[in-house]
């Protein structure tokens, strides 16, 4: 921990030396929530979200926030180590070819819905998620786009990895919004404290929507990680046609926007991470870079300062416009390419995902050492974006 902030009605603890402006005063809204629980952690990779800032945690008593959870419901990481020891250049393109025709990448989907198989079930009686279901049939196993990616790793423990960040496409963004627009109206009629500019509308736990909206986004949350796991297995098979059959480690999965119950400093409480991976003590999980920068396999330390969580990745330091119009192309470009990355830096559009967008991982790591220690740390040699 870097610092506290002791001007609120609750502690802010940051795991950074500094927190922009914006994002600081969204954590401040937070502290001051009635029902905000303890203290407001601070990941070291945090910035400015909606609402609520990206890689923050907040723990409440007696109401749920369906924007401290955001759109990209169950949004998170897999992944999986192969036995595989060596992977050329040449191979990895091959890799990464046949995996473009397996998984839709960016706003496309499969031309046909996806075998049930392949769906969390218990949809029927969920009204939001049964409207979208049909659609999240031809969206399991795809990859989205933004700051979603799949790619090809090399670890210091001498084998080749696969990591996913997805999460639930449209079905997850759609739940999220209904039930914000459903809060929002709530809480105008009632006169809350919680103002619209907030941001940050809520429902008391015991209410029927909030129930409704808790089993929804449960569903959400199990749909990204049926969509990711599907992709996992075509990112295999695309590997098993180029490079022969190989043995395969369990997936680690972990997601990084949800809310689920948990006891926390002898209470239990509803702990909303949004862009935050929960890191209980021994608790494998996933740190990623960028697409030019070091990930890591990490085993979580239990801290309970932290709700038990650590940073969910590197973390924006400028905006996706900014780094469009500020970042050179060429200079980009070359950093990845002097690597022997295949990399996804192809126009200028493309730099909001660029290695300069992100801040420092390494920084990052180091400032979450009492949070997650590292257990592999992964060099990226091939990447697909959205």
């Amino acid at each position: 921990m870097k610092n506290v902030v002791s001007t609120e009605r609750i502690p802010i603890k940051l795991w950074l030396e500094d927190l922009e402006a914006e994002a600081l005063s969204q954590a401040k809204n937070l502290a001051n929530l009635p029902f905000a629980y303890k203290h407001i952690p601070i990941m070291p990779d945090s910035h400015t979200g909606y609402g609520m800032p990206i890689g923050s945690i907040l723990a409440t008593k007696g109401a749920v926030i369906p924007n401290a959870v955001g759109v990209d419901i169950g949004c998170g990481m897999c992944a999986q180590k192969t036995s595989l020891t060596e992977i050329s250049t040449d191979e990895i393109k091959k890799v990464l070819g046949i995996a473009r025709n397996l998984i839709p990448l960016g706003f496309n989907s499969h031309d046909e819905k996806q075998d049930e198989k392949y769906m969390p079930q218990g949809w029927e009686d969920l009204e939001i998620v049964s409207r979208g279901y049909l659609k999240a049939r031809k969206q399991v196993g795809t990859l989205g786009g933004g700051n979603h990616f799949i790619e090809l790793q090399k670890g210091d423990d001498g084998f080749i990895w696969v990591m996913i960040h997805s999460g639930s496409r449209n079905l997850g963004h759609t739940v999220a919004s209904h039930y914000n627009r459903v809060a929002k109206k709530m809480n105008e009629k009632f006169h809350s404290v919680v103002t619209p500019k907030m941001d940050l509308a809520f429902f008391p736990i015991e209410m029927r929507e909030a129930k409704d909206y808790m089993n929804e986004m449960k569903y959400c949350v199990e749909f990204a990680l049926a969509n990711r796991k599907l992709m996992m297995l075509r990112m295999m098979e695309a590997l098993t046609e180029v490079k022969g059959s190989f043995e395969t480690d369990e997936i680690i999965n972990e997601s990084h926007n949800f809310a689920a119950w948990e006891n926390h400093f002898g209470a239990n409480v509803l702990v909303h991470r949004k862009g935050a991976t929960r890191a209980y003590e021994g608790e494998l999980g996933m740190i990623p870079g960028s697409q030019g920068t070091k990930s890591y396999i990490v085993k979580g330390l239990g801290n309970p300062e932290s709700f038990m969580s650590c940073s969910h990745g590197a973390g924006r330091k400028m905006g996706r416009k900014q780094a469009q119009r500020s970042l050179d192309l060429e200079h980009e470009r070359k950093f990845l390419d002097d690597q022997n990355i295949v990399h996804a830096i192809r126009h200028t559009k493309d730099l909001d995902e660029a290695s300069s967008a992100y801040k420092d991982i390494h920084e990052v790591m180091g400032n979450q050492t009492d949070l997650a220690e590292i257990v592999v740390e992964l060099q990226p040699l091939g990447v697909l974006k959205g």
